[in-house]
């Protein structure tokens, strides 16, 4: 039985050249439901390297591969799916061209944003930020009440965001997050991102 929160890796923004293999021992680490591939200003040739380099490993190991950002680019590679931002594009278009896969959708703290995202069909809504995060500049501070209010509320399954880590995950797990988002905890982890992995499904299990 899968448990009722599961990790969800996002890559680091930028990717060094052994990063396939350090890919691999992470996700032969642990329970990894998804890698999204989150690569800001790279150009369309060099993401679908990363894409063809990464994918393959993922779903080698049934770890489902999102592209961030662009549902056509996401379509035309062959990914599992994508994760929009409110900005990336038109969601409702992005539902239809992903017919049979994957959309999620950035909510911010935004009751409102989630509830729209549930309408258009987004197959998950993420929250965030819930911690200060090195990852990227925070605009929006989500709280934990909004999690318990979406599991209660909704069928849709939540992703929580934003600096979490192993030792501030517990209260995210138990308002009823279904992913908890990481990026720092995992490849930044001191001895290596196959240990962030253990880190992360072992506070979870322990929340």
């Amino acid at each position: 039985m899968e448990p009722d929160c599961r990790l969800y890796l996002i890559t680091p923004p930028v990717l060094p050249p052994e990063f396939p293999d350090l890919l691999a021992a992470a996700l032969d680490a642990g329970d990894v439901a998804c890698l999204q591939l989150r690569l800001k200003d790279a150009l369309p040739d060099a993401i679908k390297r990363a894409v063809d380099a990464l994918m393959p490993i993922a779903q080698a190991r049934n770890v489902a591969f999102l592209l961030n950002d662009d549902a056509a680019l996401a379509a035309s590679l062959g990914c599992d799916g994508a994760h929009l931002g409110q900005g990336d594009g038109d969601h409702e278009a992005a539902r239809k061209l992903l017919d049979g896969r994957t959309l999620g959708i950035t909510c911010h703290a935004s009751r409102h944003l989630a509830m729209q995202a549930g309408e258009v069909g987004a197959d998950y809504v993420a929250f965030g930020a819930f911690f200060p995060t090195l990852t990227k500049e925070t605009a929006h501070s989500a709280d934990v009440e909004l999690l318990a209010w979406w599991s209660e509320m909704f069928e849709i399954p939540s992703v929580a965001i934003g600096g979490i880590t192993a030792v501030n995950c517990a209260p995210l797990v138990q308002a009823g997050a279904d992913f908890l988002a990481v990026v720092g905890a995992v490849w930044s982890h001191p001895d290596g991102p196959a240990a962030g992995v253990r880190a992360m499904n072992a506070a979870i299990a322990a929340a």
